[in-house]
């Protein structure tokens, strides 16, 4: 039986989770959009994670849309106590899967209240609002409309606490001051490091931050020094990936997401995974290289 509670654990609003949770984005159709082939596998999924101690689970409404949450409700409701679901509004999807900008108040009102009767809930512990400035990675933008819609949600006891997705250090800087931000979730792993002076500055104010793609997302990650590693620990590449950001800070919490309740295994498996310092060393340089 695996551990994860060795991968130890940090504060998201005002619970505390394993840093070792799961991303349900798998779980819907191919382009994250439709059903998936296997719904009984995908409720599989979410079952053996619970069962396995994750308590943090990350999701949307515009996963599908609308199809992961139900999924995840068939699965897990009524939840289990210590269960942390955070979702992300501040994006519709096309009829076609694409990914479109919604920033309104009406569609951000819309949004959460779609996450509440999908999910199953009375309030949302944490929405992380998605900066839709560009569609492929942080963009300089005001989000200072949409946040204080959202922080009028938060009044209004529907959301508990608030974090932010895909968004710049400077917009960090000017959601605090319009309501506390619980965690940051934006891309980064061992090849894309942009946000490492980000992750310090956050942890020195003990703020969440949840890389997506921790293996790389759509393309996983490729490189002979991860494999090297690998090969002379016994692990996978994606274990030792995941390894890697379990150590590079104490604030990290990720969210891998698989649909097979396999590759879950051996993704929580990276909770027992120590990396000596040379290891360390040699995967630091994989960002240079990149």
């Amino acid at each position: 039986m695996i551990d994860i509670n060795k991968a130890g654990t940090f504060t998201l609003g005002t619970r505390t989770v394993t840093r070792l949770g799961y991303g349900a984005m798998q779980l819907a159709g191919k382009g994250v959009f439709g059903p998936p082939t296997d719904r009984a596998g995908a409720v599989a999924v979410l079952r053996a994670a619970v069962d396995s101690g994750v308590n943090h689970i990350d999701t949307s409404d515009f996963y599908g849309p609308h199809i992961t949450n139900q999924i995840i409700r068939e699965a897990l409701h009524p939840y289990r106590d210590d269960l942390v679901i955070v979702t992300k509004i501040g994006a519709l999807r096309g009829e076609d899967g694409s990914w479109n900008k919604a920033f309104s108040r009406q569609q951000l009102t819309q949004a959460v209240h779609d996450n509440l009767r999908n999910l199953g809930l009375d309030v949302l512990e944490v929405v992380n609002l998605r900066s839709m400035f560009d569609v492929h990675g942080p963009a300089e933008g005001s989000l200072e409309e949409p946040l204080s819609a959202l922080a009028e949600l938060q009044h209004q006891g529907l959301v508990r606490h608030i974090g932010l997705s895909n968004v710049t250090p400077t917009q960090v800087a000017d959601g605090r001051r319009i309501c506390p931000i619980v965690c940051v979730q934006n891309l980064y792993n061992l090849a894309h490091r942009d946000d490492d002076a980000l992750i310090d500055e956050l942890a020195r104010h003990g703020t969440a931050y949840v890389p997506f793609f921790p293996l790389g997302g759509f393309s996983p990650l490729q490189s002979s020094a991860l494999s090297e590693v690998a090969d002379a620990l016994g692990a996978t590449p994606m274990q030792v990936a995941l390894a890697w950001l379990l150590q590079r800070a104490p604030n990290l919490l990720l969210i891998p997401g698989t649909s097979s309740v396999g590759h879950l295994r051996e993704n929580l498996a990276a909770a027992e995974l120590s990396l000596p310092a040379d290891a360390v060393a040699m995967l630091d340089r994989i960002a240079t290289g990149a």
